[in-house]
């Protein structure tokens, strides 16, 4: 199915050759490097409002904080159980307005890596309330086994810090075409794929996908999409669940027999500047198994 889509981009290759031209223009430029490389570059209509208010959802205000934390090989086990004792605590309690959506290690990808998925629910007021809260250590406490002593965050975060090499962080909102993110049985792989768009084509990305996703709802294994607000822009992270390896192949290559899905690739691939794709694995304390 794949060598269809390549066709069909050959043929529009040609057809802009000969000076046709459709109802989105490309500009097309060929570098000689080995064969050739052809950039894609689509017009985009002027917006007359942001991209958060015309791309997500309307009816909440919800805010989402990923987080990527690369740990030292030989802290890896000590990083989960620290994070297992404590995350939980935040989750659970009712003064904070937040919620753990998932927490993982990365499978294949960026080894020795875990990545956590927040939820604020009143946006960035919620969020400055949970930060500020957690500045001062009120958070209830969580234990450690099989020690059993209580660890304030700050203590938490000290002892982190200790294990990390590198950690970076993005605030998204999400696509008001997915379905909000919740709880879920496993068990489950996860694979998170992020797109980095060409600046001023998140609308376009938007309107292809909100058919799409209907096209990969088939198997449930649709989770969450998001796109950046702060941190790296123009990214979009899309979130899917799998019982293993196979089913995730089984399903992708199912798509490919479905109306439409063909389009999709076809319109979004010049929209892409780059791509990449995280499977990973639940945490004991994930909401998402």
């Amino acid at each position: 199915m794949a060598t269809q889509v390549l066709q069909r981009v050959g043929k529009g290759l040609h057809k802009t050759k000969h000076g046709l031209q459709g109802n989105a223009p490309v500009a097309i430029a060929f570098r000689s490097l080995s064969g050739f490389k052809s950039l894609f570059v689509r017009k985009v209509d002027p917006r007359k409002d942001a991209h958060s208010h015309l791309l997500a959802k309307k009816e909440d205000n919800n805010l989402y904080k990923i987080q990527f934390h690369n740990v030292k090989p030989e802290c890896l086990d000590a990083y989960n159980e620290l994070c297992e004792a404590t995350l939980p605590s935040i989750h659970a309690d009712p003064e904070y307005p937040c919620e753990l959506v998932g927490t993982w290690n990365t499978w294949y990808g960026e080894q020795d890596q875990a990545v956590h998925l927040w939820r604020y629910r009143g946006g960035y007021p919620a969020l400055t309330e949970v930060m500020n809260k957690l500045r001062q250590n009120k958070v209830t406490g969580a234990r450690i086994s099989p020690a059993h002593w209580l660890l304030a965050f700050m203590e938490y975060r000290g002892e982190r810090g200790k294990m990390l090499l590198s950690r970076r962080n993005q605030l998204l909102r999400e696509f008001s075409f997915w379905n909000e993110p919740t709880p879920r049985p496993g068990p489950n792989i996860y694979e998170l794929r992020s797109y980095q768009l060409r600046p001023g084509t998140m609308i376009e990305w938007g309107n292809y996908w909100a058919r799409a996703i209907e096209i990969r709802q088939q198997n449930h294994e649709a989770v969450g999409g998001f796109f950046s607000q702060i941190g790296s822009l123009y990214t979009v992270h899309h979130l899917w669940a799998y019982k293993d390896l196979q089913s995730r192949e089984d399903t992708r290559n199912a798509a490919w027999n479905r109306d439409g899905w063909d389009e999709v690739v076809y319109y979004t691939v010049p929209l892409i500047q780059q791509m990449e794709s995280s499977i990973m694995i639940p945490m004991k304390s994930s909401p998402l198994k």
